[in-house]
């Protein structure tokens, strides 16, 4: 017979087992409804160009672009916070977050509050911390009358961010000119595409393997500028004139920015001497309107125009000729369909998919690391941006920045808003006759050029 001690004992564990037992059914009850909840987060698959970026994205080499309007009054940071938070729920390629799969990177929805909207106090293009960031991958900024919004590459191109910014300033501007309540709906414009197909994937046809044949560029070298340091120059221009100087050589705009760039190059980099390396310069050329696609994610390939500098010496108009021919024989439909396409085989190809994920990035690294030796630097045209009535009256004018990747220590964009286009450099080291070059030869042929710089070069 037991004691009466042992008895008394006896029961109380008895009464902490169902304690803990009930604790426990408890506890699997909440994390069966957490996976239930978890479940009914909205996924999605990377894009092919998308795939890349989170592999060699790192502190220095952020993959960060950045672009912006500049409207005709300051900006008020509570009224664009709010904006920001009226417009994000319908752009569900910003709403999400960056996840690590077995065999691939996907996006997950983030469903935290809109990142905070900041006045600028950094500089552009930095890398973007999700953790600080409240999982996003972008970020909001504002300076004076300019915002800003910059974007890791992965979400989407620079098309599909300017989409995206457009909507978050027509929501300022209504938020800050009570004057036109009444007059536009507080809601999307119906022009805006919130389309979100790959349509990389929608328009791959099946290709024969295509050869990459690349061959070691001319790297702009020199003393680098400290760490996450952009040297930023705008140049702003009538499109008129621009259009003028193209017209004289016989070429278009985006040809004639590629090869005053190239000629620069060429003249001041190398001084106008031999090389036997090529000036190559990559131009990502928007597939969107070659394939009816109005998608907000990346849809782009990148093709490149290629100057040898084999003779002893070039005129401009030579060298203009040889770039314009170079991107005459790539940008074709035909040609940019074999370009995605071969990429894409590659995504599909079923023993590929099968390899795990860190094996893919080594792959991934190798292989960019290789291909980043074949290009000198990037020009990205932007095209022709249009804005909706009653807003456009309170908008100057478009800017974007590259930041820099690996080999490229000097990038340029452009962008053009009614009548005027604004070209920017984005450097990482400290040589500026290359920018100088260029304008200088913009204005002999007789376009009016202004220039605003961040200051980086006084310093």
């Amino acid at each position: 017979m037991a004691k009466p001690g042992k008895e008394k004992k006896s029961k109380e564990v008895e009464k902490n087992i169902d304690i803990k037992e009930k604790k426990s059914s408890k506890t699997a009850k909440v994390k069966r409804a957490k996976r239930k909840k978890d479940s009914n987060l909205k996924w999605d698959k990377l894009d092919n160009t998308a795939q890349l970026f989170p592999v060699i994205a790192r502190e220095g080499m952020s993959n960060v672009y950045r672009v912006s309007v500049l409207l005709k009054e300051d900006i008020d940071g509570t009224a664009l916070q709010l904006a920001l938070e009226k417009v994000l729920p319908h752009f569900d390629i910003f709403r999400m977050t960056l996840k690590k799969g077995i065999f691939w990177h996907y996006f997950e929805e983030n469903k935290r509050p809109a990142p905070r909207v900041m006045e600028e106090s950094e500089y552009p293009c930095l890398f973007i911390n999700p953790y600080e960031n409240n999982h996003y991958f972008f970020r909001m900024s504002y300076y004076g009358n300019r915002i800003n919004l910059e974007v890791f590459h992965a979400i989407t191109d620079g098309n599909g961010a300017l989409n995206f910014l457009k909507e978050i300033t027509y929501q300022y501007i209504r938020l800050k000119h009570p004057e036109l309540t009444g007059k536009v709906k507080d809601t999307l414009m119906s022009e805006t595409s919130l389309d979100a197909e790959d349509s990389y994937l929608s328009n791959y046809k099946k290709k024969e393997p295509k050869t990459y044949k690349t061959k070691r560029a001319v790297i702009m070298k020199g003393e680098k500028l400290a760490a996450n340091q952009l040297a930023i120059t705008h140049g702003i221009m009538p499109i008129a004139d621009i259009k003028a100087a193209a017209k004289s050589y016989g070429v278009t705009i985006n040809q004639y920015l590629v090869g005053a760039y190239t000629w620069a190059i060429y003249k001041s980099y190398l001084n106008g001497k031999q090389s036997d390396k090529p000036i190559t310069t990559c131009v990502p050329v928007n597939l969107r309107p070659y394939f009816e696609s109005d998608t907000n994610k990346n849809f782009f390939v990148v093709v490149s125009a290629v100057f040898e500098p084999t003779a002893p010496s070039y005129t401009f108009e030579e060298v203009l000729q040889i770039v314009t021919n170079s991107l005459k024989e790539q940008i074709t439909k035909e040609n940019l369909e074999k370009l995605f396409s071969y990429n894409v085989s590659n995504e599909m190809n079923v023993l590929l998919r099968a390899i795990p994920l860190f094996l893919k990035n080594i792959a991934m690294k190798q292989v960019y690391n290789a291909s980043a030796k074949a290009n000198t630097t990037t020009i990205t045209n932007l095209g022709i941006l249009k804005t909706s009535d009653p807003y456009s009256v309170y908008i100057e004018r478009f800017q974007a920045i590259l930041s820099m990747s690996k080999g490229q220590n000097m990038k340029m964009t452009v962008i053009s808003y009614e009548d005027k286009l604004t070209l920017t450099f984005s450097a990482g080291i400290i040589l500026s006759n290359v920018q100088k070059t260029f304008f200088r030869k913009l204005s002999e042929d007789g376009i009016d050029v202004t220039i605003e710089t961040n200051g980086v070069y006084y310093e």
